[in-house]
């Protein structure tokens, strides 16, 4: 277990200091975090509210910080460039990150064209109907997204890591919190990037 927790934290460590460098992208990401952890209360409770807030503005906010605002050019403090980041992430690097969100985006359009999606499910009556089979379907994905990059990971390097990941992904919410919580406060005073490159957490 102490392994476990080791190689938790050093996934963490990675994650941090390699994409998430801009004050703007770890104040979106606590937005986005604070969202996901509602999120989670709310899918069981209101799964098709859960579905429409996890989706449409914590995942969204979330990527834009990274694709708009993280820097990628040269990377003094990891003396890496964002080619070599981007080959030795684990999980959604942001080229799996476009693949996730294009067949989350064709996905919704196809259940819009057809409300049965192929005749996987029943025709809805109304609009509850629909939003209901939406977030069913959006609630698949996720949980599809996570399973999928988990089991290939088993393959792509042990279990092991694999479980360290899925574990990291769905406690990522509450641990952002933990590390962006003054980021929107060191935005307004002006900022933006951490001169001395990120900082090792707990």
């Amino acid at each position: 277990m102490r392994g476990f927790v080791e190689m938790l934290n050093e996934q963490r460590w990675d994650d941090h200091r390699f994409y998430h460098h801009s004050r703007i992208n770890q104040s979106l990401h606590l937005m986005s975090s604070l969202a996901f952890v509602c999120t989670y209360v709310l899918l069981f409770t209101y799964p098709v509210v859960g579905a429409l807030l996890g989706w449409i503005f914590a995942m969204w906010i979330r990527q834009v910080g990274h694709f708009f605002f993280e820097p990628k050019g040269y990377d003094q403090f990891n003396q890496a460039t964002h080619e070599e980041k981007e080959r030795v992430k684990l999980g959604y690097n942001l080229h799996r990150k476009l693949i996730l969100l294009s067949v989350w985006l064709g996905s919704t359009a196809l259940l819009v064209l057809d409300p049965t999606l192929l005749g996987l499910f029943e025709r809805p009556s109304d609009r509850a109907g629909f939003l209901d089979h939406l977030a069913k379907l959006w609630i698949v994905l996720a949980v599809g997204a996570v399973l999928v990059r988990t089991v290939q990971l088993f393959f792509l390097q042990d279990v092991k890591t694999g479980l360290v990941w899925m574990t990291k992904i769905v406690t990522d919410p509450f641990h952002d919190i933990k590390l962006y919580h003054r980021a929107p406060l060191q935005v307004l005073r002006g900022e933006l990037f951490d001169p001395k490159g990120p900082h090792r957490h707990a």
